[in-house]
């Protein structure tokens, strides 16, 4: 995005929706918090205003976008739900997950919202910011996460600014996140798989199904079925050393549970009773600020891959990932 525009900030309340929904629908950029992160809001039907999205973000145009909608019935307008989907929207939505699905003929979505697949991206979101904001614009809206592409995702109004102050035109702050880590991502086209570890634990969802998802197969990243599946994402400036017992000079650390090693220059501890649930809503703002420490790298401890440890290991190692 060449020419800057000056961005404001409006506290969430009636007045704040409501101006949100003019800049939508004049084809503009909208910030607003959802129960995971804040997203960046575009109207999902204009190709010109979901371009505009990509340069602000800098986003690779390959990368298809969610689009997020007020309630489960106004899926069926553009995908297709078998059983099965059907079946965890009823029980996770709204929430932290998204379906990847089929597009029904004719398809109103801009087709640089689904970069140029025959699938779509969707979920409802669990705020009440969000679901105000989709009602007052009637129409679905992409909100991929509100920062640079390929950095720590924000989790407040402040780290949505720090990014892209003078590249959208409003952010609506209501708040930090709750649960401060992006969506589960479960496709539906061909065998049910997961392509995103994310809010909602992947045993939740095995549950609710009766069986066991599928894992991307190799090479996925060349043309993504949704967001977050590059290697290299999530990321601060500072390199990422994970699995660390120890802080080398120079670096600082980045520690989750009891024990932490001592000697780095600045330490933040995601849980220190060990709770993921707390972890994963510090991951993101704890990133930011060890990467404006100071520090040469970033070492993180071990972190149990279970329940949102999954997600948390997923973000972390492509953190961690090198760079293109």
């Amino acid at each position: 995005m060449s020419v800057k525009v000056a961005t404001r900030v409006l506290k969430a309340d009636r007045d704040a929706i409501a101006a949100a929904a003019r800049v939508l629908h004049d084809g503009g950029l909208v910030a607003f918090p959802t129960e995971t992160v804040y997203g960046l809001g575009a109207d999902a039907t204009d190709g010109e205003a979901v371009a505009r999205l990509y340069a602000a973000k800098g986003r690779p145009r390959f990368n298809p976008l969610i689009v997020h909608v007020a309630d489960s019935s106004a899926v069926r307008e553009f995908a297709t739900l078998d059983d099965d989907a059907y079946l965890l929207g009823a029980v996770f939505w709204p929430g932290a997950l998204t379906l990847v699905l089929p597009q029904v003929p004719y398809c109103p979505l801009s087709e640089l919202a689904t970069a140029g697949q025959s699938t779509v991206a969707v979920r409802v979101p669990d705020h009440p910011v969000a679901i105000d904001i989709i009602k007052a614009f009637d129409r679905p809206i992409v909100a991929p996460s509100a920062n640079r592409s390929g950095h720590v995702s924000p989790t407040t109004a402040e780290h949505v600014a720090a990014d892209l102050a003078g590249r959208i035109d409003l952010i609506i702050d209501g708040g930090q996140t709750h649960i401060g880590l992006e969506s589960t991502i479960v496709s539906f086209v061909g065998a049910p798989t997961l392509l995103r570890p994310g809010g909602v634990p992947r045993a939740d969802i095995e549950r609710v199904l009766g069986y066991a998802l599928f894992d991307p197969v190799a090479g996925a990243e060349e043309a993504p079925l949704a967001p977050g599946m590059l290697a290299s994402h999530y990321a601060p400036k500072l390199p990422v050393r994970l699995n660390a017992v120890d802080a080398r000079p120079g670096e600082a650390l980045l520690a989750f549970g009891a024990g932490t090693p001592s000697g780095a220059g600045t330490t933040l501890n995601l849980s220190p009773r060990g709770d993921l649930v707390e972890a994963a809503a510090n991951l993101f703002a704890h990133l930011r600020i060890l990467d404006a420490s100071g520090a040469s790298g970033i070492a993180v401890t071990p972190i149990p891959n279970e329940g949102l440890g999954e997600a948390i290991n997923d973000r972390l190692a492509r953190a961690a990932a090198p760079r293109p």
